[in-house]
């Protein structure tokens, strides 16, 4: 059985959000080194879970330094708003491309209003906007003093990024190498799927960013939905196949 939180690595501990009410969906990656950073937020729904892991591992959240998105999708980046009030120390990195929307979330909330209808207060609300003082736009080959490495990696979102982890020579990848199951992992089978957004999904796009992500050579992939793969080239050749069918 998983647990709400999952040593990683030496200094990564895996937080369950518990994304619409799942366990195994959708995690955060705390980085327990001398700046402490969180890899992704979730929904706002998923910040008590985050503040309660915290606790658990004798950590304030005004130690924050760092709150890393991959992307803006609410299922990511949804409750940095609202956890931004429990983390005041933190910064926020993320693609150019999304720092607007986390001023200014009125147009992410309407296109998610669409997709879930009545379900989208229990499941989102609030998203709160970050203050433009702490928001970071991250360039393609920008770094933390964490030794991170931020890679514009498109596919799933436009506005999306991916991060290198020198000292774990791991890669947090959120969306861009697709969906992990979990609980198949456990019983010794890989299993991955692209992960298909409504309106920005770019099969080729995604086969770059892959190619790109490969010539890392990373020991390990730490997905957004879930969990820790340490067979990268299955990862790699699992998502090539299924992007070869989307574009022939």
């Amino acid at each position: 059985m998983m647990g709400q939180i999952q040593s990683v690595a030496e200094d990564i501990m895996l937080i369950d959000g518990f994304d619409l009410n799942l366990q195994g969906r959708t995690g955060s990656y705390l980085l327990l080194r001398e700046e402490l950073t969180l890899v992704e937020t979730g929904p706002s729904q998923s910040v008590p879970y985050i503040l309660k892991g915290l606790k658990q591992l004798t950590i304030d959240p005004k130690d924050i330094r760092h709150i890393v998105l991959t992307h803006i999708h609410l299922d990511h980046a949804g409750g940095v708003g609202l956890l931004l009030s429990h983390c005041p120390n933190a910064d926020v990195y993320v693609h150019p491309k999304g720092a607007r929307h986390l001023l200014d979330p009125s147009r992410l909330i309407t296109g998610a209003r669409q997709v879930y209808g009545s379900h989208f207060d229990a499941l989102f609300d609030p998203v709160i906007p970050v203050p433009e003082s702490k928001l970071i736009s991250v360039e393609e080959g920008d770094t933390l003093i964490q030794g991170l490495t931020f890679l514009h990696t498109r596919g799933h979102a436009n506005h999306h990024v991916s991060i290198y982890d020198e000292e774990t020579n791991g890669i947090f990848t959120g969306d861009t190498l697709g969906v992990r199951y979990e609980p198949l992992a456990q019983d010794g089978l890989e299993f991955i799927l692209p992960s298909t957004s409504p309106n920005q999904f770019d099969p080729s796009a995604m086969l770059e960013s892959l190619k790109k992500i490969e010539n890392y050579k990373v020991g390990r992939i730490y997905f957004g939905h879930f969990g820790v793969s340490h067979q990268p080239a299955e990862v790699y050749k699992q998502l090539a196949n299924w992007l070869d069918l989307f574009v022939t």
